[in-house]
Order: structure tokens, then sequence, then C-alpha cells
């Protein structure tokens, strides 16, 4: 976060003047909120409980069994954060409370510009227990709209589902109106998740070349798949199998773990019951070993901005053009390499493949009358591989 702000700092400087850091410092405070907040909730219950039968103490397995309860049982979930925050509300969005929690989702967030010039800022960070599990979030807003600019910083974590995000950018902007406008530049983004790279599926489709004694060469698979099984302390063990019946006589591999308990009684099984979170604990692993990307691409973006007491229309969107540079992480399991790896490895001489990204979103609203008034809004955005949408419509009808 500090190299961020110093990146804002600099930024910010190429378009502006000694009048505009007094005004930055004057105003920094000015209509600022500082919150300290949390909640406590009852943690998720199912509705019929789990049992699971053991053999009694000192009995064997015919005795009566003994009956337990193996349900799943959390501690109360809860949350509780801190923030500062100077957010300006769009005319049709209503302060829900009296307060702020950490919780409210301003538009200004996702539009590139503000409903107001200047300074805007949010500080966020809380830790939450959901279903027994604790995880952290944060969110850091900073930009600054002038009429003709804008610069903006942003970071972002959800540790529930492992996000982690930070952006900068800094863009022209030309009003057209007083309520359209138009905006591009170019923007700094990193992601930690390697989007497109499926390090289990690479190591699969690694080859060799074997050459007989003829000279003629032959390309296998490098990594067998059940060889995964060894990496992780697995073993097999050929073994004769005997139908009693027929006396027919076939032959498998039993399956030991690293306490030789056997785990499969076959290599179907194997694959079946165990291969499958092995393939998923090694992506992980491979994974972790990676540094986090980040890339940098042009960004256009309008927003159209209408509002009165009856009537509002709010239209915006943000396209990433597809011209992305890669200046942190490896670039070979990079987004631009997501299709260009294969039998054998990557594809040699591959060209690197683009992408476009793109956020748009509308808020309609229309009072017909005083006690009916119809409502419309959503939001798409399609970054990388994760594509994320909402929606909502209705009517109101209020008796007088």
């Amino acid at each position: 976060m500090k190299n961020l702000l110093l990146a804002f700092c600099l930024l910010i400087s190429f378009n502006t003047n000694g009048q505009f850091l007094k005004e930055l410092y004057n105003d920094f405070l000015k209509y600022g909120t500082f919150y300290v907040a949390g909640d406590a909730s009852n943690a998720y219950e199912q509705t019929y409980k789990d049992y699971f039968v053991e053999r009694p103490e000192d009995g064997n397995l015919y005795d009566i069994p003994r009956v337990i309860d193996v349900t799943d049982y959390y501690p109360m979930d809860y949350r509780v954060g801190l923030g500062f925050r100077k957010l300006a509300r769009f005319g049709y969005e209503v302060k829900a409370k009296d307060y702020y929690d950490g919780t409210e989702n301003n538009k200004s967030l996702s539009a590139p510009t503000s409903s107001v010039k200047g300074l805007e800022y949010l500080f966020h960070y809380e830790k939450e227990r959901e279903r027994g599990e604790e995880f952290f979030n944060s969110r850091f807003f900073i930009r600054h709209v002038g009429k003709y600019h804008i610069v903006k910083l942003e970071q972002r974590e959800q540790g529930n589902v492992g996000f982690k995000y930070q952006s900068a950018e800094v863009r022209g902007r030309l009003p057209i109106g007083k309520k359209f406008s138009l905006s591009a530049g170019a923007i700094y983004r990193t992601h930690q998740t390697p989007y497109g790279y499926n390090p289990i599926e690479i190591w699969l489709n690694e080859t060799e070349i074997y050459t007989d004694p003829s000279g003629n060469e032959f390309e296998y698979p490098k990594n067998p798949w059940y060889t995964l099984g060894f990496e992780y302390g697995y073993t097999d063990h050929r073994t004769k199998y005997t139908d009693l019946n027929t006396g027919e006589e076939r032959y498998d591999w039993i399956w030991k773990d690293s306490d030789g308990k056997i785990v499969a009684w076959s290599d179907k099984d194997f694959r079946d019951e165990i291969f499958g979170d092995l393939m998923n604990l090694y992506n992980r692993e491979q994974w972790d070993l990676l540094n986090a990307f980040g890339e940098i691409a042009p960004i256009v973006g309008f927003d159209f901005y209408h509002y009165r007491k009856n009537f509002w229309l709010h239209a915006y969107g943000n396209y990433i053009l597809p011209y992305h540079k890669y200046i942190a992480g490896d670039e070979n399991v990079s987004y631009l390499n997501r299709n260009n790896w294969g039998k054998g490895g990557l594809k040699e001489d591959a060209m690197l493949e683009q992408w476009d990204d793109y956020q748009a979103g509308i808020i309609f609203g229309w009072k017909l009358s005083k006690a009916i008034g119809i409502f419309a809004e959503g939001e798409y955005t399609k970054f990388w591989d994760s594509e994320i949408y909402n929606s909502s419509v209705g009517i109101n009808f209020t008796f007088r």
C-alpha cells in the first residue's frame, strides 16, 4: 500500500500544481468519516444432524454399535472492522442508515467518475469469521476527479474467496455537456491468481523422446499419471487376485499410503478415489510458488449521469484494450499463454494471445406518479477468466 500511495503522489504531480496540494491537505478531512463497527450472528446450522456408528469399546463388529453425532457445529459468525471514508453519493443513492459500518457499496467505487469533483477515498480493514473459518478483508480506494483528469488507486482483498487485486490508473477526461464524459488513459493491475495456468495439465503433458537401437524415435509421457502418487508418499504393489468360484486369476496394483495403510485395491480405485485430490494439491502447491502478476494496458471509459427527483439514468462503462504488457510475474505462465500449453509443454514459437476486459453498469428509475415507481439496475464485469454480474428490477407501489 505504501508503494501505491507513493505512485499516487507521483501521478498527480504531473497534472497539478502547488495549489492543488494545498487544497488536498485542507480538504482531506472535511466530510470524511472514521468508523469502527462489528456484528455477530448465529452460524450456519444443518437442518438434520449427521450420525456415524462405531463398534463398542471391548466389543466386536456385530455387537450393538455406538451412535456418534458427527454433525459440524460452528461458533458464531462475526465481523469487526474499522475504516475512514469520504465518498460522494449519486442522487439516486439513498443513505440507508444514519451511520457507516463498512458494509456500504457506493456506485462511485465502480463508475469511472464521481458525482462531485475532487478527492474521494475509502480505507477499510476487517476481520471476519464464517462457518468457523477466519479471514481478513480490506479495501483501499483513492480517486481524484477533475474537469480533465481522473487518477485512481485501488487495493482489494477478499479473504474468503482468495481474491487479491491492485490497480492504478491515470486518464484524461473529456466532458461533453454537463451529463456525459469520455475518458482514456492507462491502467496497471495485479492479480495473484494465475488465470489460465493449470500446472497438473502441463505436468501430465510433458513428453520425452526415446530412440530405439534402430534409430527410430518414439514420444511417450514423461510423467505417467500414477507417478504423482509417488511424489506424495504413496506406493503401489503388484498383487494377484484369484476368483474362488472360477479359479480365474488376474493381477493389479494395491496402493498404500506413507503409513503402510491400504488406500486402493487397484489402479482404477486409486485414480477414482485418491488421484483427484492429489491433482488439486499439486496445483495449489505450484500456484503458491508464483509471484503476483502485474500488467499494464490502455483503458477507455464513458459516464452518463442524469438525475431528477422523478427520473434518473446513470450508465457507465470501462474497456481495457487488448494491448496487455506484463511487467511483473512469469510471462510464460501468464494469461497471455493460457492457450499455448499442450503436449510436450509450451508450444514452440506460440503467439501471445491478447484479450478484452470490460465493465458496464446501468441504473434507471422512474416515478410514474406519487404512488408508483419502477426501477432497474445491473452491472457486468469481465476480468481475465472471472465474470461477475448482478441485476435487479422491480416496481414500488405506495398506498396513500
